[in-house]
């Protein structure tokens, strides 16, 4: 899943790119509220992770326009004011979650994960495909007992193979979510994971759950 952080104290910013990208996401970071908005109108991410504070244009500004635009995607607002009447109006903005600084990453991560559930509709913390199963919290992956280790860009990769099965996604969906803004979409490099993941989750099964849609993309399915 694709994130970008728009936060303009680097350090902070870095941290956060960082920890999300050991954890599997692809990370987008900017400084400033409209090199952000710039990015949100060609780009397309699961989740925004927005400071109050920010050069050119402020979080509170950004967050309004870009529901005044029908951007829905969601949005954890990050600042060093915490009053309630300053969360009030972050909510207000139209912000989903709202995290004072400084903060233990693990809740981020956490409240990461619980806007992504509520994004796709789903309250589990588990996806499952006829016999392979994947874990969101401890991100095992498990097909017909057997447990499948994965490489952080493999594990990213299925999860949103995953999140669509049955449907098929294109080469230029998947750069999307699961490479970052500076993915070269001139090397075959998603051909080569795909290739990964068939030999770790199609070998030495009869039924092969990876297919390639000619001339489309991929298509994972029972």
């Amino acid at each position: 899943m694709r994130i970008l952080v728009i936060e303009d104290e680097v350090k902070i910013a870095q941290f956060i790119k960082r920890g999300l990208k050991e954890e599997g996401y692809a990370v987008d970071v900017v400084n400033d509220g409209e090199e952000g908005h710039f990015l949100l109108s060609s780009n397309e991410y699961d989740a925004i992770i927005l400071d109050l504070m920010l050069p050119k244009v402020d979080g509170l500004t950004l967050c309004r326009t870009l529901r005044t635009e029908g951007n829905q995607t969601p949005i954890i607002m990050l600042t060093a004011k915490d009053a309630v009447k300053d969360k009030v109006k972050g909510l207000d903005s139209g912000a989903d979650d709202y995290l004072p600084k400084p903060f233990a990453f693990e809740e981020l991560l956490a409240r990461v994960r619980v806007l992504l559930r509520k994004k796709d509709g789903r309250v589990q913390t588990q996806l499952k495909v006829d016999d392979l199963s994947l874990d969101l919290l401890t991100h095992k992956v498990i097909r017909a007992d057997r447990e499948i280790d994965l490489t952080v860009k493999e594990y990213a990769l299925l999860e949103y193979l995953m999140r669509n099965a049955g449907n098929i996604v294109t080469r230029t969906m998947i750069s999307e979510h699961v490479w970052d803004i500076n993915f070269d979409t001139f090397t075959n490099v998603i051909d080569v994971y795909i290739n990964y993941l068939r030999n770790k989750i199609d070998s030495g099964f009869d039924n092969k759950m990876i297919h390639t849609v000619r001339g489309k993309g991929y298509l994972l399915k029972k």
